[in-house]
Formats: C-alpha cells, structure tokens, sequence
C-alpha cells in the first residue's frame, strides 16, 4: 500500500507539473477547468495536509489566509457555482491554487461522510499559539475584557461550538490547555462555522500558572461549576454566585471545565470567584448539568450582556422590529453578522449539500 500510494503520489506530481507548464506556455493561469478533468483516482491525500470541508470553513480559511492552501475540491454536478461557492473559485484562481471538480461518492470517501456541502480543501493544520504570544493586557486598559479559558475540551463538536458562540459575543482571547484538549481539526472548524479560521487560539502547558499570573496583574479568574456540585467541599471554600447576578466590573477570564469531570483541583483552587447557572426545575440525577458548549453560550451572554457597546432595551426593541420587515431584515444582516456566521444561512447552506 505504501509503494502504490508513493506511485500514485509520484504519477499526480508529474500531472500536476505538465499542466503547469503547459499552461504557462499558453499565458494561462493554472487549475481551473483543465486540471478540474484529471483521473479522480488522482486525488491522492497529500502528505502533512489536512481535509478542511464545508462552506463557510473553506470560504473563511481563504479568507483569512493562515493556512497555506494545496487543493481547492468542488463537487462536481452542481448547477453552476453561484454565491459563496462562486466567491471560493474566485479566491482560488487569484491565488493560482489548483481547482478540482471531484464526484460527490469521492469527496464523501475522502472527508469520511462528513457534511462537506460539496466544498473541500487541502490545507496546512492550524496550531493553537502560546499564551506568551497573546500581548499583555493592562487591566487599566479596559474593564471589560474577556477572555475564555478552556481546560480539558476533548469533544470537538463542542469545541467549535464553544468557538463560535465565543466569536459571537465578542469574546477578546481563547486560552486552551495544551494537555487533553481537542486539538484544531476540521471537525472543530466546521462545528464552529469557521469562526476557528478566524479565531487566534492559545495555548499553555501552566493552567494553573497562568490563571494565578493574571489574578496577580488584577484580572477576576471566575470558574464554573455545576449546580450538582455546588456542594463539594472544594467549591464550598470558594464564592458561588449565578451567572445572572454576576457584575463584570473588572477584566475577566472566564473558566471551563472538561465534558465530565469540569474544572481539575487545581484550577478550580486558582478561582476566585464560580459562577453556576441554576435550573428553574428539580432536576433528577444525570440531568444537573448542561453540555459544557450550552452552557458557554448561556454564561458568555449573561456576562458579554453588560458590555458597554451591548445594545440597549430601545436598540433590542428596535432590531426586533427591523426583524419583522425582510427588507431592513436583510439589510441589518448583511452589516451586522460575519459572513458565514449566521445560523440561517448555514441551514440554507446545508439544504443545497
């Protein structure tokens, strides 16, 4: 297997070169419709590249341009390329990258059955930054800063979940812990709707550390805790207050714990404060907890709410209203949302796929 795939690797770089050439000796640009006609038993997995896929990943990916880019793979059989698929053929042949027009089955194979909406790519992996390279913030530069500690995410689904809520409600700095967190796959990207390509995340082998460094500088380090456990003697040597009475006056990080077991020991010891969001039933045991991307989103606004910039009761009465009217609906939006970001038109997104 390995031989054939270093065969199969050698025949598509001499395809590749002899179309360049080719087209270099007739003043074309490279990829486009003529390399779209290659075998598609050519499309073979490049080494050190990863399979980015879906929309609005790939659309942002180019977009932001961390990654360096191998391959741009559209279905082939669609009806045309229209809209945001238009706009990534476009990118694409600006930056001289080769463009194939693969089957469906072959793209489904190639990204395991993922939902790929029929838009792949070959690009280099993304790494999470150290923490020292994210610039020191003076607590006196703004009160309200936030940044998000994440310790221990091992799902990535609720990882780019987490992402894009944070990326929504203007989350400042995402901080990971280097050991036992899920790593920036493609499965990470798409859960987040790309907002992971446009992200910086950072990372630290000192949790600990790190949280006691900022607490030192003046910032608040405020944990999180399930209303299942505000009675564990750990907790309890702790303020536990519900993130609806919780004021941001002060620089802040806030801290999430992993899937099941939530904040170690020792990260927890480094809390000053533990916001819990309290259910408005009794629960039965299994039940006490939210998934930890829920409950992100669900902390993140009771906090992100009271941000200065944060629309007023007149400004929210007012958006919801400019809702109602598809004209200043489409408007608004246009202005005011990422592209790609929006969970309407993901879901018109994923109808076409």
């Amino acid at each position: 297997m390995a031989l054939l795939s270093t065969i199969r690797g050698a025949t598509w770089g001499r395809l590749v070169t002899r179309h360049f050439s080719h087209a270099a000796r007739r003043g074309e640009r490279p990829g486009g419709e003529e390399l779209s006609r290659l075998l598609l038993d050519d499309l073979v997995p490049t080494s050190r590249l990863e399979l980015l896929f879906g929309l609005s990943p790939c659309l942002l990916a180019l977009q932001a341009a961390r990654r360096s880019v191998a391959r741009l793979l559209l279905q082939a059989g669609k009806a045309g390329l229209q809209g945001e698929r238009a706009e990534l053929l476009r990118m694409a042949e600006a930056r001289d990258i080769p463009v194939l027009r693969p089957r469906r089955q072959k793209l489904d194979t190639m990204c395991c059955y993922q939902v790929h909406q029929g838009v792949c790519m070959e690009v280099s992996p993304l790494r999470p930054r150290p923490w020292s390279e994210a610039g020191e913030a003076s607590p006196g530069d703004d009160p309200q800063q936030l940044w998000l500690v994440l310790e221990g995410i091992q799902d990535p689904r609720n990882f780019g979940a987490v992402l894009r809520s944070a990326h929504f409600l203007g989350v400042d700095k995402i901080i990971t812990s280097r050991r036992n967190s899920c790593p920036l796959t493609p499965v990470v990207s798409k859960a987040s709707a790309g907002a992971m390509e446009v992200m910086d995340v950072f990372s630290t082998d000192d949790l600990t550390g790190f949280l006691q460094t900022k607490a030192q500088q003046g910032w608040l380090v405020a944990g999180t805790v399930g209303c299942s456990r505000t009675e564990d003697p750990q907790s309890s040597k702790i303020p536990i207050t519900s993130c609806l009475e919780f004021l941001w006056d002060r620089p802040t990080l806030l801290v999430l714990g992993n899937e099941g077991s939530g904040l170690s020991q020792e990260v927890q010891a480094s809390c000053q404060l533990l916001l819990t969001i309290l259910p408005r039933r009794q629960l039965p045991p299994g039940l006490e907890s939210l998934n930890v991307s829920v409950a992100a989103g669900i902390l993140l606004h009771s906090i992100c709410s009271q941000w200065k910039g944060f629309p007023t009761e007149g400004e929210r009465r007012q958006l919801l209203q400019d809702l109602q009217e598809p004209s200043a609906r489409s408007e608004r939006l246009s202005v005011a949302q990422h592209p790609g970001l929006s969970s309407g038109s993901e879901k018109e997104r994923q109808n076409e796929s």
